[in-house]
């Protein structure tokens, strides 16, 4: 079997393997920019702290210095906003992943057809917008919980840092509220993407996971349009 190689944060010194952290490159002109991919040419830099952590080092001088050693010179740049285009472009690769998934017939949408898929135990990974209603993602729980004959376990999907504006978007379907991943392969990609996003951007962004209704996510609205089978619970 072969062992997946593993790279060095240039902040913390710890390791771990190239999906789970975060490539910086060098551009021509001494910018440092985000190579969420790992496709960009040259050196290259690994980082695997969150948002926070990677400010600290950005204000106190500290992610230069690794740059520097790390890119063997001083010439680099380092831009204002590195942390949020960071984030930016964790969430647009957690998208792109959730609609080439969809693409490929590997996830569900629509509230009736999720629910007919848990307690049929077709579905191995389930998601909720950040605006998911609490009654909604607490009956979700529960056919997932029935599905896999886990009552009583507490057991559920997880809330998306996002709201189901931006989910519709990414999927090119009307008021996407919840997702159920239904190949395990495509789980297994979708929450790789899913859980590197989520380390980075911290737990102050990342809502906790939805174990029953009452920890659903905030009942905030964003969206306005309902689809047929979103009505009653979503």
């Amino acid at each position: 079997m072969t062992v997946p190689p593993e790279r060095t944060c240039i902040l913390s010194r710890e390791h771990g393997s190239r999906e789970g952290l975060i490539r910086l490159a060098l551009a021509p002109d001494g910018q440092v920019l985000p190579d969420i991919r790992a496709k960009a040419p040259g050196r290259g830099a690994w980082i695997g702290v969150g948002r926070a952590t990677l400010d600290t080092a950005i204000a106190k001088g500290k992610l230069k210095g690794a740059l520097s050693r790390a890119f063997k010179t001083a010439d680099i740049a380092i831009p204002n906003d590195l942390s949020a285009m960071i984030a930016d472009r964790l969430q647009r690769d957690f998208l792109d992943r959730l609609g080439l998934e969809s693409k490929a017939g590997k996830l569900q949408t629509g509230t009736a057809k999720i629910d007919t898929a848990l307690r049929s135990a077709q579905v191995h990974l389930l998601l909720h917008a950040s605006d998911a209603r609490p009654d909604g993602v607490g009956k979700l729980a529960q056919a997932w919980r029935v599905g896999r004959d886990r009552e009583g376990s507490g057991e559920g999907g997880l809330a998306l840092p996002v709201p189901r504006t931006i989910l519709s978007l990414a999927l090119g379907r009307e008021n996407v509220v919840h997702i159920a991943v239904t190949d395990p392969a495509a789980a297994g990609r979708v929450r790789d993407a899913l859980d590197r996003w989520r380390h980075f951007i911290g737990p102050d962004l990342t809502p906790e996971p939805c174990e029953t209704a009452s920890q659903g996510a905030s009942a905030l609205r964003a969206g306005t349009g309902m689809a047929a089978d979103d009505k009653d619970f979503a």
